[in-house]
């Protein structure tokens, strides 16, 4: 059903895959960050006025300027969450292996976070962690405590490892039958490493920022050429960390103006130079892992990653995009909504969801008139399907997500 693998060599990776955010009580009515995919910073409600941003540069080895945009609701971050999450369900059902290129959904979510991490950071580093974990951990639990039983009644007996399910700082254990469940797992087991490490990142970050942000892809040219890290979690996680460590500075460079005040021609010539180069390594290495995937050449995806969310991110920066049309379209942005507000609930159930419409599709051939009228034999049929049990799940187990944000829990936000 095209799951992301993740075995551990190097130059496989795993993929797709969500993170939680804002540490602010919000209003009644208003979403909240949820757990493991990033939340933003929004934007002014139709007929407000948009808050502006003070874009005072500030140089290397000083800190930011305090000058923020209004809270509120950011559609723009919100609409880029929203189709990275339909492109992971795509990818998960049809396993199209160009689907990366078209929209590297995890180098976007790493980003969002970032975002959203340094914004939080203006609080005391311990509190906004614990906030974070605070927000993850239920729904993982929730969801675990069902995948956990069924791989139990299907044989599997787990060791020591079993404290992965209870803080996901490696990638929990699992049996052959579950796998296609918990291996999406290595994005929430990355993300966690992020949120904790990210008072040193950013207080690094603040005092050479361009500098820092370029290194930043310095750690998957380091695994790729000249050190192997182990084949078991650790070396695994340093995998994921390096590919994705780019993307997460970016965040950091977002939320500090940092990238506005780049020259537009040498942001887009060095974007589209680690676009072509992540291209022309994935085409050329197809021979190692029998595909150009980017989800199984770490290497490749983190340049591939770098490029297109830089010009993401730095179109928001320069010209201030924030899709205040949205708000127009009443259905189009309450789902949009939904799913950010979701976002963790939808990431982690929707590999069961695409598991049991399997099984579902099998017992319409029972009915004739199913038979005959409907194409159960169609993918694009079991994409439908995945995506009302995802609904299904979204109504039935969402409601965690708020109980972890410590708000009053609804059917739908």
């Amino acid at each position: 059903m095209g799951a992301h693998r993740r075995d551990g060599r190097l130059p496989v990776t795993p993929a797709d895959p969500v993170t939680p955010v804002a540490a602010v009580t919000p209003a009644p009515g208003e979403l909240t960050d949820t757990a493991r995919l990033p939340r933003v910073e929004a934007q002014p409600q139709a007929g407000e006025a948009p808050a502006t941003v003070s874009a005072a540069p500030s140089t290397a080895g000083t800190a930011p300027s305090k000058a923020r945009p209004a809270a509120g609701r950011d559609r723009y971050f919100d609409t880029l969450r929203a189709v990275a999450l339909v492109r992971v369900v795509t990818y998960h059902t049809f396993g199209w292996p160009w689907a990366g290129m078209v929209l590297p959904s995890m180098g976007i979510m790493f980003a969002l976070a970032g975002t959203l991490m340094a914004k939080s950071l203006e609080r005391p580093a311990l509190k906004v962690i614990r906030s974070r974990v605070r927000r993850l951990l239920p729904p993982f639990w929730f969801w675990g405590f069902f995948v956990v039983i069924a791989m139990l009644i299907h044989g599997w007996m787990p060791g020591w490892q079993i404290v992965y399910w209870v803080v996901p700082l490696g990638d929990p254990p699992g049996n052959a039958w579950g796998e296609q469940a918990w291996e999406i797992l290595w994005y929430l087991r990355t993300y966690l490493w992020f949120v904790l490490l990210s008072p040193l990142l950013l207080r690094a970050f603040r005092l050479a920022p361009v500098a820092v942000l370029v290194l930043s892809l310095a750690p998957i040219v380091v695994v790729q050429f000249f050190w192997t890290p182990p084949d078991n979690r650790f070396g695994i996680g340093i995998i994921d960390l390096a590919t994705y460590l780019f993307c997460w500075i970016l965040g950091f460079a977002h939320r500090d103006g940092v990238l506005q005040r780049l020259k537009p021609f040498a942001v887009v010539v060095l974007s589209l130079a680690a676009i072509g180069y992540g291209g022309w390594y994935a085409f050329t290495h197809q021979a190692e892992t029998g595909s150009y995937d980017l989800d199984d050449i770490p290497y490749a995806q983190a340049f591939w990653s770098a490029g297109f969310v830089t010009l993401l991110m730095y179109a928001k920066a320069r010209f201030g995009i924030d899709f205040a049309w949205l708000a127009r379209f009443r259905r189009l942005d309450r789902i949009v909504r939904i799913f950010n507000a979701r976002a963790v609930t939808l990431y982690l159930w929707h590999e069961l969801a695409l598991i049991l419409a399997v099984p579902l599709i099998d017992q319409f051939w029972n009915v004739p008139a199913f038979e005959t009228y409907l194409p159960l034999e169609s993918q694009w049929f079991m994409f439908g399907i995945g995506w009302l049990l995802i609904g299904v799940f979204v109504l039935l187990c969402g409601w965690v997500e708020d109980v972890a944000a410590k708000t009053k829990p609804r059917l739908l936000p």
